[in-house]
């Protein structure tokens, strides 16, 4: 079979930078799904992306689609032919269908069948499509024409490479003609450049000062960031996403150092960075005690013989910046935090649940409560519940939405709060997302999870429940990161009664008379999302949400023993049998009580082992969860000798009575921790 290295890049105007890379694989996905559909085999395949064009190069590829029997099935034989054996019109109709004589037909199965032999096409006939309905796939949100085109891309189109070996394969896609010519830098070869083979591409735009490859690049960017940085005795701030931006917007990278006024450092670093990071794509240093140093690396390029001009010109461009910074954080300073609830009372929050200072009433109150219940100081979780939202009709919040939280804890400690105050105020919004760190202050938890919780409360209490992938208010996220607090912090919380404080401080605003179940119902679901992340299946999250908990410490607990519980080797026994005992006493009749266990009724051997195991039990409840689940896993043997051996339906109903009253004991054994019955 001959195969040939095949090239296409696709040349643009600059690419958005942040959907390069999504833009990159999808293309060499869709370019591997057409191969695959039209039968072409070939080796690996390799995605390229740099500002200005899209590329990707197959190794050894098929010139030829492989021959096939193509089989096509007609009306059945005994329909296609008469008692003389005479062909029918079906038969007939079949075979002009397919352009032969009857007699040609393959009649040996059930149906009639044309067999025929397919020639596989060329592979430079194929590709044109391949590679034009791969582009046409792309996630692109909004197209865009150009000139008096009617074609659409997500940018102008400029030049198209296409080649098979060294032909160039011959197509126009997106109004480019397919030739050998790529582009070099804008700056350093703007000149055409001939690709003179597909595995000679890399190379080729190398040596017109383009790094065509996306990882190559990246990994350079990051190399020299921190080389850099480490000369100026600090370390790179280098977030994945800024990474992947600053590599889709540079063909040729050449990181610099550059410097602004310490007098800036004077403002609150995170704003410093942020706004560093957001609009100049900037690398922030910090120093070994993680304090900002007056310095940045931006990544040029191009080569200069005068890189002391770049440096200039991106020190002139960041000083703005970091000039409305600095004046929103002085101007905000003017006022004290807590004036700012003013404004927030004109602030909507939701429009059936009142404003945002409404929101930190209520959660002030809760926060107190829990507080309380935690035995912490209530008053300073009251306190911070009131200052939580006060940032947020702040300068600096107003322009960098991000900080908020951040600057509360900026403003609350210059005008002299407790400092677990200050720090709630950015705790409240922990976790913002899986893995984040959770609030580290009693104070700090009090409020964050009170902050969630009457979200939740609120929105389900005017029945605004979560849809589908629809979650507008993100219930789901405050859900899960409420459990994560309480169970990550081990705080002694019931949902029931935290519900109930919720409930009260809306003072009768709530519409959905339902809101508690509810509340309990989604918290319940949640558990599901988080447990199996952390490798807890279903089956014991259902067990334990037989048994009704509303600790989510309590719950986390019990789901953890039951895990452990279920890797026994009784475990399965003792499922099934608490299942078999499940089912025997809900047959009973539920509204006559069993009486109290008769020893004197035992009657067989296995019976009375089995009562002694129990009680011996039942006697000692001391143990935590997983040691009582594990002491229960002796109870295999008794409970499968009781069920061969001894009868429990008997005529005697004080026999049947009493038996019934052991299988309850032991079954309360189990749900006193979880419904074992429900493990799989």
């Amino acid at each position: 079979m001959s195969t040939q290295d095949f090239l296409v890049e696709l040349g643009t105007e600059e690419l958005p930078p942040k959907a390069l890379k999504k833009l990159s694989q999808s293309f060499c996905d869709g370019i591997v799904k057409g191969l695959a559909s039209a039968g072409l085999p070939h080796g690996d395949v390799h995605a390229y992306a740099a500002p200005r064009r899209l590329a990707v190069l197959v190794k050894a590829l098929s010139t030829q689609q492989p021959d096939c029997i193509q089989n096509i099935d007609g009306p059945p034989v005994k329909a296609a032919f008469d008692a003389d054996g005479q062909p029918t019109k079906a038969a007939l109709g079949f075979a002009r269908k397919n352009g032969v004589e009857v007699d040609q037909l393959d009649r040996s199965g059930a149906k009639l069948r044309y067999v025929q032999e397919v020639k596989g096409n060329p592979a430079k006939d194929l590709l044109p499509d391949i590679v034009a309905q791969s582009l046409n796939d792309l996630p692109i949100p909004k197209r865009m024409r150009w000139g008096a085109s009617r074609v659409e891309f997500v940018r102008p189109t400029q030049w198209l490479v296409m080649l098979l070996g060294n032909d160039v394969v011959e197509c126009e896609i997106l109004a480019q003609k397919a030739g050998h010519e790529s582009r070099g830098h804008r700056f350093h070869h703007p000149e055409k450049v001939r690709i003179s083979a597909p595995a000679n591409y890399l190379e080729d735009m190398r040596a017109a000062w383009v790094i065509a490859d996306f990882e190559e690049r990246r990994t350079l960017i990051q190399k020299r960031v921190h080389e850099l940085a480490a000369k100026e005795n600090g370390i790179a701030i280098v977030p994945d996403e800024l990474l992947d931006e600053v590599t889709a917007l540079v063909e040729w990278p050449v990181p610099l150092v550059c410097s602004f006024e310490e007098r800036f450092l004077a403002v609150p670093q995170e704003a410093l960075i942020l706004t560093m990071q957001d609009n100049q794509k900037y690398f922030c240093l910090l120093d070994a005690n993680q304090k900002l140093l007056p310095r940045f690396i931006t990544v040029a390029n191009l080569e200069s013989t005068q890189p002391e001009f770049i440096v200039e010109g991106n020190e002139k461009v960041v000083r703005p910046r970091l000039n409305d910074a600095e004046f929103f954080f002085k101007q905000d300073k003017k006022n004290t935090l807590e004036s700012h609830n003013q404004r927030l009372q004109n602030v909507v929050f939701q429009a059936e649940l009142g404003s945002v200072y409404d929101k930190a009433a209520r959660v002030a109150k809760l926060a107190g409560y829990i507080a309380r219940t935690l035995g912490s100081d209530a008053q300073l979780a009251e306190r911070a519940g009131l200052l939580s939202k006060c940032d947020l009709s702040t300068e600096m919040v107003g322009e960098f939405p991000e900080l908020q939280g951040i600057m509360g804890t900026y403003y609350a400690r210059h005008d002299g709060e407790h400092d677990e105050v200050a720090l709630a105020l950015n705790e409240q919004y922990q976790p913002r997302f899986a893995g984040d760190a959770l609030p580290s202050t009693v104070t700090g938890q009090a409020v964050a999870v009170a902050e969630k919780v009457d979200t939740l409360i609120g929105i389900l209490g005017i029945g605004k429940h979560p849809t589908g992938d629809k979650d507008p208010f993100a219930l789901r996220r405050a859900a899960l990161g409420a459990l994560r607090i309480i169970v990550g912090k081990e705080l002694a919380l019931d949902l029931v009664e935290l519900a109930s404080e919720a409930i009260a401080a809306y003072g009768g605003k709530l519409t959905n008379a339902d809101v508690q179940t509810d509340f309990l119902n989604f918290m319940n679901g949640r558990y599901q999302t988080w447990f199996v992340e952390e490798g807890i299946s279903i089956d014991i999250i259902k067990a334990v949400l037989a048994v009704n908990r509303t600790q989510p410490l309590d719950f986390y607990k019990r789901a953890k023993a039951v895990q452990a519980f279920k890797q026994l080797p009784q475990a399965e026994a003792l499922a099934a049998a608490n299942k078999r005992v499940g089912n025997i006493l809900s047959k009973r009749d539920q509204s006559e009580p069993l009486p109290e266990l008769n020893q004197q009724l035992l009657q067989d051997q296995e019976e009375q082992t089995l009562a002694s195991a129990v009680a011996l039990h039942m006697s000692d409840q001391r143990m935590d969860y997983p040691d009582r689940l594990q002491s229960l896993a002796a109870l295999r043997e008794p409970v499968d000798a009781f069920f061969e051996k001894v009868m429990v339906n008997v005529e005697d109903i004080a026999v049947r009575n009493n038996r019934l009253a052991l299988l309850k004991q032991l079954h309360d054994l189990f749900l006193d921790i979880a419904d074992i019955a429900e493990l799989q």
